[in-house]
């Protein structure tokens, strides 16, 4: 037997420097050659083999296993081993397992021990042996020798151990001669197949996914080379078991995805290899099918992905009858799966179907991949059902444009599919938009042939960002020829504007993502010579003059007979064109200053003769903002009337007639003269005055400037509502912060008793015509008709009240006011209507009460009535629930009664009462002592009371000791049991009882 021994060979060991000793003694036999007999010459050899087994001699032992290169020297270790006697056999075995064992010891595989939290599978550590790349090849070197030790001695389990610790070992599994090891391993014994497979699967929760492949060969190359007893079992036990874990794990586990990855690798090999084919059909054949019918649908997911990830599942085996009836088998399992009632199955059917037409079109008849194409373009593209089924439509059918055959009839398709770009799931729009980028990268068909250019650019104009920037990659080419002249660049631009100015204006915005910087700058360039070229032309048709000048070619386009300064639209839209090319490269400019510096000049010189052109409202507000990218010297007649155009504007005009003018002076740092503005307006209203006043003795005429403090305060609030503003103004000095808020407290107290006072008038009409409406008890016709719209009255005034306290425009009096027009309300028998929005004006009340001296007379009078107040709401409020409660009752199903657990459940009155309660034990003690007197004396009564008594008990148990519970919980078991309620023979009745005994039960009694 030609013995190689397992071992990592090298470090610690003594290497000597040759055969020294058995040469010298395999040499004394050949010069005595006729002096010896044959059989001596081979004792003494086997007396030098048996002394070099050892570890100080190891270099000599392993000369003995290598092919010697002097033939007069010959030595045969075959035949050696062949004529040991049995006692010397058993010596050498000795030896060799304590050369194995000593070696193994001074040079273990890695270990992989586990790092903090001995409960956390999240990490592990593996402590690399130095030089553990050599050691793994000297082990390869010696795998022979591992056939010597016998599996079932008790010596062996040591190297059991350690060499099921190289499957944990990362470096053994990534070298090529360690995988070699470990698939050599399997063929060591049957039952180390099992021990082996444990161990990996115990471990692929803790390995990358990187390392599947390289685990899959390994159990790849065992099966190659086994055969006979190793190979069923390798089979069965180890494939056949990753299958049923493929197909049973659900998808959320860590191993679910590695073991999908292992049978992946043998379905590759399955088209390369032979006999892989046919091990996969028996190993999948009483697994498979079952599970693709089972009534999990995880199950059947699974189940559907290792199908179509290994179709064909055939037997190469079969003669052409049995080939052709499984396949067809399995192609009616295709159309079966994207008919399945659960959506995964049907994603993954639509996967399936797509990989496996684009893999084998020439050999599917086109019967049935029209009719499978048919299905996903026609009915799965819009199940209903499932906008992941839609979506996998998308994302799958770009796996068939892969294959060129499968153009002309995707052609004639796809157009069905045109509504998709309408899908109501943004997923399924994206993924629609991918498909047509791949149809345009593929030249399977004209885009614009499957869905409508109209349809695309409505999409563009009002759809989200990952969808609008699929759209402008779409369009790109079409709108930005980068590769044609620049004049055809702003062709475009304006046809693109004229067939949809709202997507042109979305297209230019995610344009820079797509072309360089410099492509943009030069587009910006190229309109503005267009809008030159279309001024020109105006004024030039004004003077009546002829266009013979050749100097003027620099602005002159092949658009002047389409576009028209009478197109105020496309006007528009061009500097709004132009604003947005240069908001999307001002970061990029900012890094080129040459670029800048030219494009503000270019555009400087022409901005006050578009001011002058483009009078429109809409061509302003590009105009201004175009103004703010440039330096504010740049614009000096622009700038110096920007204030003026700001005191111009109306009282109560929209925010977008001045909000882009102040985000102009913003930009220039000029906040400070909107706040002096405001400023002066503010304090105009306050106290009254002449902008122009007599200086000296020279008279000027005195003009009495109108004040806007409304808008004063617009523009302050567009000031701090716009991040970008705010971070201007609040840079401004503190003298001039401090003196704007002065103004605004001024005022706001102004303001404050105009209103107060417009709200107390209200109070007193509603009191004298709405209120007796409510107090009356008569509800004969017409009273009933109106005390409707008195109900809604006072709603209103209340909640209009509760606003006016909450920004701090409420005082004392006027707190007070809102409570005495409350409080008849409240007592009447229907107050209960204004219960929700009173409460929210009490909680108002006392924190802008504390916020002040609670001590004084006035305080706690106000405190007094809230309390009150809050007493009748409590009443109100309960009064009205037990009126209502066998109403209520009797409306719920089975589904609307839950049992609240923790305070959070209980409806808002009771969660903030329980909240209260819960904080002190003895505020508990006290309401369970309450809660006990109720029931005792029956005031608490009834299956829905008492059931509702104990989920209140059940809420304490989970917060304070269960102690506090051993009077209450028996008293409430015992009127469970008795319960009259129980006999009436009402299912919902019964059930509440049997909630509230299993609540009891829970508490501990």
């Amino acid at each position: 037997m030609h013995v190689l021994f397992t071992r990592t060979v090298g470090k610690g060991f003594a290497v000597s420097t040759g055969n020294k000793n058995i040469r010298e003694k395999s040499h004394q036999c050949h010069e005595m050659g006729d002096g010896f007999s044959k059989e001596k010459q081979f004792m003494m050899k086997r007396e030098a083999f048996l002394q070099v087994v050892s570890k100080e001699s190891i270099e000599d032992f392993l000369s003995y296993t290598r092919n010697p290169k002097n033939t007069v020297d010959h030595f045969d270790l075959n035949e050696l081993l062949q004529e040991l006697p049995r006692k010397q056999k058993e010596v050498l075995w000795e030896r060799l397992t304590q050369l194995l064992t000593e070696s193994l010891r001074e040079n273990p595989v890695e270990t992989c021990p586990r790092t903090g939290d001995e409960k956390s599978d999240d990490h592990m550590v593996v402590e690399i042996t130095p030089q553990i790349g050599a050691d793994i090849v000297r082990l390869w070197n010696l795998h022979q020798g591992l056939l010597c030790f016998d599996y079932d001695s008790e010596e062996s389990n040591e190297i059991k151990d350690l060499l099921l610790q190289c499957f944990m070992s990362v470096k053994h599994i990534k070298k090529e001669e360690g995988r070699r090891f470990l698939s050599f391993l399997f063929s060591w014994n049957i039952n180390f197949i099992r021990m082996i497979h444990g161990t990996v699967k115990n471990q692929l929760q803790f390995f990358p996914r990187s390392l599947m492949e390289y685990i899959s060969e390994i159990y790849f190359r065992a099966w190659k080379k086994m055969s006979g007893e190793f190979i069923e079992v390798l089979e069965h036990d180890c494939i056949q078991d990753f299958v049923y874990h493929g197909i049973h794990l659900p998808r959320s586990s860590s191993f679910h995805s590695k073991v999908r990855e292992m049978l992946s690798y043998f379905h590759k090999q399955s088209r390369v290899r032979q006999g892989v084919e046919e091990m996969l059909y028996r190993l999948y054949q009483p697994i498979l099918w079952r599970a693709l019918k089972v009534r999990n649908s995880e199950v059947r997911a699974n189940a559907a992905f290792l199908f179509v990830n290994a179709f064909p599942l055939r037997d190469p085996n079969f003669n052409a009858e049995e080939m052709d009836s499984e396949i067809q088998r399995q192609f009616e399992e295709l159309f079966r799966l994207l008919d399945d009632p659960h959506p995964v199955v049907r994603s993954t059917g639509i996967l399936g179907v797509t990989q496996i037409t684009s893999r084998y079109w020439e050999m599917i008849p086109s019967v049935i991949v029209a009719d499978l194409l048919k299905k996903i373009t026609g009915e799965l593209a819009y199940d209903v059902s499932s906008a992941d089924v839609r979506c996998s439509v998308f994302k799958c059918l770009p796996i068939i444009l892969d294959n060129n055959l499968s153009h002309p009839l995707l052609e004639h398709l796809l157009p069905v599919t045109k509504y998709s770009l309408r899908d109501s799931s943004e997923k399924v729009r994206v993924a629609f938009v991918d498909m047509l980028l791949k149809v345009k990268a593929t030249k399977a068909a004209k885009f614009w042939n499957i869905c409508p250019m109209e349809d695309i650019l409505a999409r563009l104009e009002v759809d989200s960002r990952p969808v609008s920037r699929r759209i402008v990659n779409l369009l790109f080419n079409s709108f930005f020829p980068v590769n044609q002249p620049e004049d055809v660049w702003c062709e475009r631009c304006v046809t693109l504007i004229q067939m949809n100015p709202a997507a042109a204006r979305k297209f230019y915005q995610y344009a820079y993502e797509y072309t360089s910087p410099t492509n943009i700058a030069k587009l910006m360039l190229t309109i503005r010579r267009c809008l030159n070229a279309c001024i020109q032309k105006a004024s030039k048709c004004d003077s009546g003059e002829d266009d013979d000048d050749e100097s003027e070619k620099e602005n002159t386009s092949v658009l002047e007979n389409v576009l028209s300064l009478n197109d105020v639209a496309s006007m528009a839209s061009l500097l709004e064109v132009i604003v947005i090319l240069w908001r999307s490269i001002y970061k990029a400019l900012d890094h080129n200053e040459e670029v800048k510096d030219y494009a503000i000049r270019k555009f400087a010189s022409v901005l006050p003769e578009y001011f002058k052109v483009f009078k429109d409202e809409r061509c302003m507000a590009p105009l201004v903002i175009l103004a703010s990218f440039m330096p504010i010297a740049a614009v000096p007649t622009f700038s110096c009337g920007v204030i003026s155009r700001l005191r111009n504007i109306d009282c109560g005009a929209d925010q977008s007639k001045y909000s882009t003018l102040i985000d102009c002076m913003c930009r220039w740092g000029q906040v400070g003269h909107i706040m002096e503005l405001a400023c002066d307006w503010l304090s105009d209203a306050l106290t009254p005055r002449l902008n122009v006043k007599r200086s000296g003795r020279r008279v000027r005429i005195n003009v009495t400037q109108e004040s806007k403090p409304d808008l004063a305060v617009d523009y302050i609030d567009y000031l701090l509502t716009h991040p970008v503003n705010r971070d201007c103004l609040l840079s401004v000095p503190k003298k001039k912060l401090k003196k704007l808020l002065k103004i605004l407290s001024a005022a706001k107290f102004c303001e404050e008793g105009d209103c107060l006072s417009l709200l107390k008038e209200t109070g007193a009409w509603i009191e004298d015509q709405v209120v007796p409406f409510i107090l009356s008890s008569d509800q004969e016709d017409g009273i009933s008709k109106h005390s409707n719209v008195s109900e809604l009255i006072i709603q209103a005034y209340l909640t209009v009240c509760k606003d006016v306290i909450m920004v701090g425009l409420g005082n004392l009096t006027f707190q007070a006011h809102v409570l005495d027009l409350a409080l008849p309300v409240i007592q009447t028998e229907r107050g209960g209507f204004c219960a929700p929005v009173l409460l929210c004006a009490l909680k108002e009340i006392v924190e802008a009460s504390l916020t002040q001296n609670t001590e004084t007379d006035e305080v706690a009078s106000l405190f007094h009535t809230v309390q009150n107040i809050l007493q009748k709401v409590l009443t109100c409020v309960t009064h009205r629930l037990k009126k209502k409660q066998e109403e209520g009752i009797q409306a719920s199903s089975e589904e609307d009664v839950t049992i609240p657990k923790t305070i959070s459940d209980l409806p808002p009155l009771s969660s903030s009462l329980m909240a209260i309660i819960m904080k002190s034990v003895n505020v508990v003690r006290s309401f369970l002592n309450e809660l006990m007197e109720g029931i005792l004396s029956e005031k608490i009564k009834g299956i829905f009371s008492l059931t509702a008594t104990v989920s209140i008990v059940m809420i304490i148990k989970g917060k304070h000791k269960a102690a506090l519970l051993k009077d209450i919980a028996p008293a409430l078991r015992g009127k469970l049991v008795t319960c009259s309620e129980a006999t009436a023979g009402s299912s919902g009745t019964e059930r509440m009882r049997g909630n509230g005994l299993k609540l009891c039960q829970e508490i501990g009694y």
